[in-house]
């Protein structure tokens, strides 16, 4: 059976802590930031956990078992 490779944006994008759950950056921080309240913009700086729906994918994306 061949290897199986992980997504390349999804190796660069997410990343495992220490006890297994997986970090992702915000969304809508990239353009037409003009618009956007300041604290909206600083709410979108930090990290959250990926729901609890999206992490079979994600594990998927990442080849985490």
């Amino acid at each position: 059976m061949p290897k199986v490779k992980t997504h390349s944006r999804a190796k660069k994008t997410f990343t495992v802590t220490g006890s297994g759950a997986i970090k992702r950056p915000k969304a809508y921080k990239s353009h037409l930031l003009t618009k956007k309240s300041n604290k909206r913009k600083r709410s979108l700086r930090g990290s959250s956990l990926v729901a609890e729906a999206n992490l079979n994918l994600v594990k998927r994306m990442l080849v985490l078992r």
